[in-house]
């Protein structure tokens, strides 16, 4: 990137507000042809709403943005996408049962008379693929493609509507390592095409691998823009939450020896994502589940969980053999569930955060036909204070938090359940380094008031920061345990890709 280029896209002075927060307070934003610009920024910080404003979404309240030398306001995405302007997005936005060519080209389909033109689209799709030399098939149907090539195509679409700024939102938080790589060759081809690239992102290491420049938000304002090669992760760290935050691996386990076994598994099979697999979790111990993405480690959980159906296997809680055949039983036995999929499975983003807070325990709450809102509201304050939750109240709707107060929200349902064998599916996901030290708080909390906790992770200082014990699996088998005392990113990495025990 060269320090003289001109900024193709200027945000001077962008202020906007919603009923009880102010989303975004004076925020300076610039990106320059050539370049990759990171934003960052804790949950919260405005990222997602900056970005919003830029593409139509949200109306700015006062401000000013400045595309090619002309002040411009776009009122709708289709406005920004036209001018050259286009965001791919963390949750992709493509139809599974129509075909890559189709998706491609929705709603600006080419056509022959009357008719679709689906041999020119195809054509058309693969002219993109060829120029971002990445191979897929645009008759396949989306649904078939892996996350990965999912993202590749949100990527061909982008350039296919002559992109000049291409802002990637969270792109890597659902890709293999692998994909990574290829995402980051693509990028890096773009930059050197001219294009302007705006990259948010909450993985500090990418951060220094892929951008040229790296501007911070803090509560809705702007903190600073660094030249990457001239900062270090601790600089970018302190900017985003205005504290130092240390992520020492943790050396050894805080388990007693004599620790009661809370859960037993025993030979656990569901489909081929889960074969023969045995394992024990202790009273107040953190187990880590590591492996690479498709190990299925998800799976095992879903199983144990009661979520997806298991074809055999024994599982104890307290020593009693029960029988889990759905997540109601599992919820009966003291088992509470964080998804790794939040919006899916773990909160209703439509209601409140005291609808959501209380939605397994609802039956406490009841006094004859009606729900007690006093102690409803009561105990859902009780868990926005004690887990740091950013919310103007209770009452706000869990749409409109961040990632990572969402999550929150999730935790807070089983706390309030008294759940006391938790499985946590990718905490952290999404969330930034605020947050997640937060969250990592919270369950060391949980673990010395002697909850027991699953972690299943897919970031491996996560896993050696936070584990007492680590299961290593394989494509759908355990292959391995180990003491966080042995443990190593090494002997990790081996485990995880044997596929024998």
């Amino acid at each position: 990137m060269s320090e003289t280029n001109e900024a193709i896209l200027v945000m001077e002075d962008i202020d906007k507000s919603f009923p009880g927060v102010h989303a975004l307070d004076h925020v300076h934003f610039d990106v320059r042809c050539g370049e990759v610009h990171a934003l960052m920024g804790e949950n919260g910080a405005g990222k997602s709403t900056l970005m919003k404003v830029l593409t139509g979404i949200y109306s700015k309240d006062s401000g000013k943005i400045t595309f090619e030398g002309r002040e411009i306001e776009f009122h709708n995405t289709r406005e920004a996408q036209d001018a050259g302007i286009v965001i791919v997005h963390q949750e992709l936005n493509m139809v599974g049962d129509l075909t890559v060519a189709q998706n491609i080209f929705i709603g600006r389909e080419f056509m022959k008379g009357f008719r679709i033109d689906d041999k020119k689209m195809i054509e058309e799709s693969n002219k993109l693929f060829d120029e971002l030399k990445i191979q897929i098939d645009p008759k396949a149907k989306m649904s078939d493609l892996t996350v990965g090539k999912q993202q590749m195509c949100e990527i061909a679409k982008a350039i296919s509507h002559q992109a000049k700024v291409i802002v990637f939102d969270e792109p890597s938080a659902a890709l293999t390592e692998k994909e990574i790589e290829d995402l980051f060759t693509i990028i890096r081809d773009l930059r050197d095409k001219g294009m302007a690239i705006v990259y948010i992102s909450h993985r500090m290491d990418e951060i220094k691998v892929i951008t040229d420049r790296v501007t911070v938000m803090r509560d809705g304002g702007y903190v600073g823009t660094l030249i990457t090669n001239d900062c270090t992760k601790e600089d970018i760290i302190n900017m985003m939450v205005g504290r130092v935050i240390y992520e020492d691996p943790k050396t050894e386990s805080h388990v007693p020896a004599d620790a009661p076994v809370v859960l037993k598994v025993e030979h656990l099979n569901a489909g081929r994502m889960v074969q023969d697999v045995s394992f024990e979790l202790r009273k107040g111990e953190i187990l880590g589940f590591s492996g690479l993405m498709g190990a299925g480690r998800t799976e095992t959980a879903r199983a144990l969980f009661g979520a997806d159906p298991k074809t055999s296997g024994d599982i104890y809680v307290n020593g009693q053999k029960v029988t889990i055949n759905s997540p109601q039983d599992a919820v009966k036995y003291g088992i509470g569930y964080l998804s790794e999929d939040r919006k899916r499975y773990g909160i209703v983003v439509q209601k409140s955060i005291i609808e959501n807070s209380t939605l397994a325990t609802l039956e406490k709450y009841m006094k004859g036909a009606f729900i007690d809102k006093a102690e409803e509201e009561k105990i859902t304050q009780k868990y926005i204070d004690e887990l740091s939750t950013k919310t103007p109240s209770a009452d706000t709707l869990v749409v409109n938090l961040s990632g990572g107060n969402q999550q929150k929200v999730v935790i807070a349902k089983w706390l309030v359940r008294n759940c006391d064998i938790l499985i946590f599916d990718e905490p952290t996901r999404g969330i930034d380094v605020g947050a997640k030290n937060e969250i990592y708080k919270l369950m060391n909390r949980l673990a010395e008031e002697g909850k027991s906790i699953i972690m299943i992770s897919s970031e491996m200082t996560e896993i050696l920061r936070m584990s007492d014990r680590i299961v290593v699996m394989c494509e759908g088998k355990k292959t391995g345990e180990l003491d966080i005392a042995e443990a190593t990113q090494e002997k990790i990495m081996d485990k995880a890709t044997r596929d024998i025990a």
